[in-house]
């Protein structure tokens, strides 16, 4: 025998498993990889994605072949997006010999906002997950998945205090499943009208009085805050079902306050 012939090297990850337990999902995490992205101002956005990739193993199988999935991203060569995110994911399930599959992709976005009283523009960069999900069947299932950043302000510490309000700065996530293509960048803006007031990479003296006495003018608790986006959420036909979470930060408290809304509106 040939040591050196592949041909000759046993390959035990395709072998018999006698425990009859299928695995869920198995495969690699973290995986690092350029992408690109539709931009709504600027057409495309080049960014750097952390690949989660995993198959559903039989209960028969030993193993799945761990470098395949590697060959997958590598094989589109940096070309990656949303446009061919379900066939890449079709084309890892039939390539693993699978019947299901999932990616989760989480990359930065940036969205270039504009200060609401000077007018200066910056960056401003919100956490995004893509995830693919191929069924039994073979039916596809894709969400959207964004961190926004924002700041609440507490109605009773306004109501009790003689001067000010505690504020802190919020995460509001958003986990989507849509009928039809949605922007990013509306995703976002129909959830930071939710909060006290947004939040900005670069604000000058004017803007800074202006979102200070935004927020104190629009109290708001994380239940209101969670409350109005869903609202905005079952308002939109583009959208079938969510996952809504809020999440303040206390600057009085060392915990944080948490609120929770899920619904799918097809069922």
């Amino acid at each position: 025998m040939n040591s050196r012939d592949p041909m000759a090297i046993p390959d035990v990850q395709g072998s018999a498993d006698w425990r009859q337990l299928p695995i869920n999902q198995v495969g690699i995490k973290s995986v690092r990889h350029p992408i690109r992205v539709l931009d709504k101002s600027s057409g495309v956005q080049h960014t750097i994605a952390t690949f989660n990739m995993y198959v559903g193993l039989p209960h028969n199988f030993k193993g799945t072949h761990m470098s395949r999935f590697l060959e997958i991203l590598n094989g589109y060569e940096g070309e990656i997006s949303v446009e061919n995110f379900e066939s890449m994911l079709r084309d890892m399930v039939k390539r693993l010999e699978a019947e299901t599959g999932r990616v989760e992709m989480s990359f930065p976005y940036f969205i270039n906002k504009q200060a609401p009283i000077s007018g200066v523009k910056s960056l401003m960069d919100y956490e995004v997950t893509f995830t693919g999900n191929v069924l039994p069947g073979g039916v596809y299932q894709q969400t959207t998945k964004v961190v926004v950043p924002a700041t609440s302000l507490c109605p009773c510490s306004k109501e009790i205090s003689e001067r000010g309000a505690h504020n802190q700065r919020s995460h509001i996530t958003v986990t989507a499943r849509t009928n039809t293509f949605v922007w990013i960048e509306d995703l976002v803006q129909m959830v930071e009208a939710q909060a006290s007031c947004e939040v900005y990479g670069l604000l000058k003296r004017t803007d800074e009085k202006y979102v200070t006495e935004r927020a104190y003018d629009n109290p708001k608790f994380v239940e209101d805050i969670i409350r109005d986006v869903a609202g905005v959420l079952n308002a939109d036909t583009r959208i079938d079902a969510y996952v809504a979470e809020a999440e303040n930060f206390e600057s009085i408290h060392n915990h944080s306050a948490y609120a929770l809304i899920e619904r799918d509106k097809t069922s």
